[in-house]
This record gives C-alpha cells, structure tokens and sequence, in this order.
C-alpha cells in the first residue's frame, strides 16, 4: 500500500513514520527541505520538496498508485486544494485534509471531503478527559448523514433490553461497553446502567435520541 503525506511538521512527519513502520510505502512533500529532519533516522520513504498540490510534485510522489492521501501542512486553503486534487483527478479513494477552522471543516465535510478539525479535534479530547460524561460524536461520515456517537446509559434504562434503547430510522446500537469490556449486542442482551453504548444515529437526528434515551420514551419499552 503507497500512501501520500503533504506537510512534514509533527503530524505529518509522525504520520509518515508510522505508515512506513507499519510495513507501507511512503511519499512525504513540504516546501522546506529543512522540515525533512522531523522524519526519524532511518526513513526509508521518498521526501520531497514542492507545493503540495503541484501535480507534478504529486506525480513524482506516486499519486497515481496511492491508495490515501493526507493533506496536514499549516495552511487550510492548500489541505483543500491537496485534497480535491487527490480526490477529483486522481480519484483517490482515502484523502483527509486537516483544517484549524473547524466551520470550514464542516463546510467540506459536506461536499465529501473528509476533514479533521484541529481544534474540534483537540477541545472534544479535552473535555473527554475532564468531562468523561460530556456527550460525544465518535464518526461523521463525509456527507455527515451518519455519525457514530457514544453515550452512557441512564439509570432508567437499567434491566430493560438493548433493543429498547433503538430507534426506527434513527439510530442503532452497534456495540456497548460494560466495566471497561466492549461487546457487539445479541438479540438478548440487556441494559445495566453505567454501561456505554456506541450508536449510529442518523446527523440531524441526534438530539431526538438524547431526548428519547434520557427522556420518559425509556419508562415506555419497545423499538420506536
């Protein structure tokens, strides 16, 4: 597997090291051939020095038989423009493109360019580790229709079954957690309270699986 890494500050030189570690061919661009001494000793990859979304660059960088391309130098407009090269005329199955802002991240997230947030990234981790209750959205799919969101489950729910906690449409329970051990759902499984579950839930509906999972919908049962 060949994978192109544009930018080779600490994400991208790591990131690049870490593909090549896991047995990958690797292609890394930045403009400053200076940044290439992030890259630990030993990087066997292709380093070179350019513009990103300069074809030719990319070209030289074997584009054309990568299978991802990560577009994570300091500069949003140039991940963007990576990105839409990878994916418009290299077709490019796996691009993501890092972005600080994370309203454009949104933006691009809905015309299928996958993007990560920096500071989205970083403040949901925070609050993560300070807030271990703090709801949180695991996944969004490109078109941001699907998101994978994890939640714990309220004392209400306690002894009902896991099938209960679904929604018609809305979501459906994946995977659940308890004391640390996760499992996939059986058709018997049953809630305990404390327990974390991982749910898909369609984008715009979660907000509606808050209120049905933490509202008087549990003292009902049955899949809605």
């Amino acid at each position: 597997m060949h994978v192109v890494v544009v930018g080779c500050g600490r994400v991208g030189s790591g990131l690049a090291a870490a593909v090549e570690a896991a047995g990958h061919s690797v292609a890394i661009i930045d403009r400053r051939e200076s940044a290439f001494r992030r890259l630990p000793d030993g990087f066997k990859g292709n380093a070179l020095t350019g513009v990103g979304f300069d074809r030719d660059r990319l070209e030289e960088a074997g584009i054309r038989e990568a299978v991802a391309v990560a577009a994570v130098t300091n500069g949003d407009n140039s991940n963007i423009m990576i990105a839409r090269v990878a994916k418009e005329t290299y077709a490019v199955d796996n691009v993501v493109a890092r972005i600080y802002d994370p309203r454009r991240a949104a933006i691009y997230e809905r015309l299928g360019i996958p993007t990560i947030a920096t500071v989205q990234w970083a403040t949901e981790r925070v609050l993560r580790r300070i807030l271990p209750d703090q709801h949180a959205v695991e996944w969004i799919d490109p078109s941001a229709r699907v998101c994978l969101i994890e939640r714990i489950v309220p004392a209400r729910w306690a002894g009902k079954p896991l099938a209960d906690i679904e929604m018609s449409k809305v979501a459906r329970v994946v995977a659940f957690s308890r004391m640390g051990v996760s499992q996939l759902p059986g058709p018997d499984s049953l809630v305990q309270e404390g327990d974390t579950i991982f749910a898909a839930c369609a984008g715009d509906l979660i907000d509606e699986f808050d209120r049905h999972l933490g509202g008087e919908a549990a003292n009902a049962g049955g899949q809605h």
